[in-house]
């Protein structure tokens, strides 16, 4: 797809979102979801082992990562020299009482500055029936205070949430086909309810970082460059598996998993 308009740019610098934005056909999106359930048939479910950062041992969601066509958009609000830093598959289950609470990710992930762009990329339908994610516009300019509440159908490894009262009535549903994405500022106050259709709603989650970026919690951080080029050595690169669970990256993702998750659980505050 071409880049997005100036006005798209603009909407997403003034409210912090934007939806939705055709990227992948149907039959494509179809596709995504049988290959990641052919896995999950051989290997277990992939939220158990590979929820985090499962382009590392899949080829296809390599490739997926590096489409040109969400790239395009990317490119177009943060520049051409792009790193994914994480991504995550978010999956509710049929009838599933999971949910997201009220939170911003950048209080967690301490990369500065806050210039992340989160790509939310449907595999299935994403709607108000079976928990679609939902903004609240132009939350984006300041950081608000959190707590962590390990609630154990709270969908966030923290069970963050805000702790200051939240405007839910100006909170916009971002509904998506399957193929489609929606974008959003790491610093946007979001989440989701549970899913209450007869069908699994997944999607796969990549917060794209310009290369300039600095992480702040730890030492040693690491990310895949899938455009341009990069300048500033601020991250380890990331390698690319040759074939499913390939065991070079896996080892490698195991490895770097202890660093990312002392960072993303700074400071938390889990009940005994």
């Amino acid at each position: 797809m071409p880049p997005l308009s100036a006005d798209d740019v603009r909407h997403f610098q003034e409210d912090g979102h934007l939806s939705p934005i055709d990227a992948l056909s149907p039959a494509e999106a179809l596709r995504l979801r049988e290959q990641l359930e052919d896995f999950e048939e051989r290997h277990g479910p992939i939220v158990k082992n590979y929820s985090v950062k499962a382009h590392m041992v899949l080829p296809w969601l390599n490739d997926l990562v590096r489409d040109p066509r969400i790239l395009d958009a990317v490119e177009s609000i943060i520049g051409p020299n792009i790193f994914v830093w994480g991504a995550s598959f978010f999956i509710k289950e049929a009838r599933d009482p999971g949910f997201v609470t009220w939170h911003q990710d950048a209080k967690y992930v301490g990369l500065e500055p806050p210039h992340t762009v989160t790509a939310w990329i449907a595999f299935t339908p994403s709607n108000e029936t079976n928990g679609a994610l939902r903004v609240i516009p132009g939350t984006h300019r300041e950081l608000l205070p959190h707590a962590d509440s390990f609630h154990e159908h709270n969908l966030l490894s923290r069970g963050q949430e805000i702790t200051v009262e939240v405007d839910a009535d100006r909170a916009v549903m971002m509904p998506l086909e399957p193929g489609q994405f929606s974008v959003h500022d790491a610093r946007l106050v979001h989440g989701s309810d549970p899913n209450m259709s007869g069908d699994r709603r997944i999607g796969y989650v990549v917060r794209y970082i310009p290369t300039y970026m600095k992480q702040t919690l730890g030492e040693r951080d690491t990310a895949l460059l899938v455009r341009g080029v990069d300048e500033y050595g601020h991250f380890e690169h990331e390698p690319s598996p040759a074939t499913e669970l390939d065991p070079e990256t896996v080892a490698y993702r195991a490895a770097l998993m202890g660093d990312l998750n002392k960072m993303l659980f700074k400071d938390a505050n889990k009940p005994s």
